[in-house]
C-alpha cells in the first residue's frame, strides 16, 4: 500500500482492516446497505460529486439490492451548526439511490430535508463539546438540539425505518420514520 502520510490517516489506516480501498467503502447489515465515504479534501480519489469517489457510490447505489441504502461521511452536506454547510459534499444522493445520508462534524443534532429531499442527519453529540447553532437554520431544517449530549437509535424493520435522537436524561428528542413500499419483498 502507498498512502501519503502527511494527507491521508495514516495511523487509523494500518490500525483498522476496513473493506475496499479502507477510505471509502460499504457493507451491509441485515436488510441495510451502508456507504461510507471520505468527504476530507484530501481524498485522492476526490471529494466532489463528479470525482472517482462519486462515481464509485453512484454506480454501487444503483447496484444495490438491499431496501435501505445509508449514506455516512464526516463532513455534514448542510448544517446550521458552527462549521454550516459543507458545500463540496451536497451531491445528488437521493437521484442516486440513497435514502438518507448521516454526518457529523458539527457537534449538535439535526435533521435537515433540504428541498423536501431526503432527510439529512447531523448527529455529533456524541462526546467531546457541544456547539452553538447559527442563528437561522438552513433550509430544510425540521428539528435541530445542541442541549445535551446523546445518541440516535435506529430500528429497522420490514418496511420501515425508524430514527430517534435520545439524550442523556432518556428524553426523545427527535422520532422520525421513513416507510418504503417495495416492489419486490427483499428477503435477506
Amino acid at each position: 500500500r502507498t498512502l501519503d502520510v502527511n494527507n491521508l490517516p495514516y495511523p487509523y489506516l494500518e490500525y483498522f482492516e476496513l473493506p475496499g480501498n479502507e477510505r471509502y467503502y460499504d457493507f451491509t447489515w441485515g436488510t441495510v446497505h451502508f456507504f461510507i465515504l471520505d468527504s476530507d479534501t484530501n481524498e485522492p480519489d476526490g471529494h466532489k460529486d463528479d470525482s472517482v469517489q462519486a462515481g464509485w457510490l453512484q454506480t454501487q447505489l444503483a447496484n444495490s439490492i438491499y431496501p435501505w441504502k445509508i449514506v455516512v461521511m464526516h463532513h455534514a452536506p448542510y448544517s446550521s451548526g458552527n462549521h454550516g454547510n459543507t458545500a463540496w459534499m451536497q451531491w445528488p444522493f437521493a437521484a442516486w439511490g440513497a435514502d438518507f445520508v448521516l454526518a457529523g462534524h458539527d457537534h449538535t443534532y439535526e435533521r435537515i430535508s433540504p428541498e423536501g429531499d431526503i432527510p439529512d442527519f447531523v448527529n455529533g453529540l456524541g462526546g467531546r463539546s457541544i456547539y452553538d447553532f447559527q442563528e437561522q437554520p438552513v433550509s430544510g431544517s425540521q428539528i435541530r438540539y445542541n442541549g445535551d449530549y446523546g445518541a440516535m437509535r435506529v430500528d429497522v424493520f420490514s418496511r420501515k425505518i425508524r430514527f430517534q435522537f435520545i439524550n442523556r436524561q432518556g428524553e426523545v428528542i427527535d422520532d422520525f420514520s421513513l416507510v418504503k413500499q417495495f416492489e419486490i419483498e427483499y428477503l435477506p
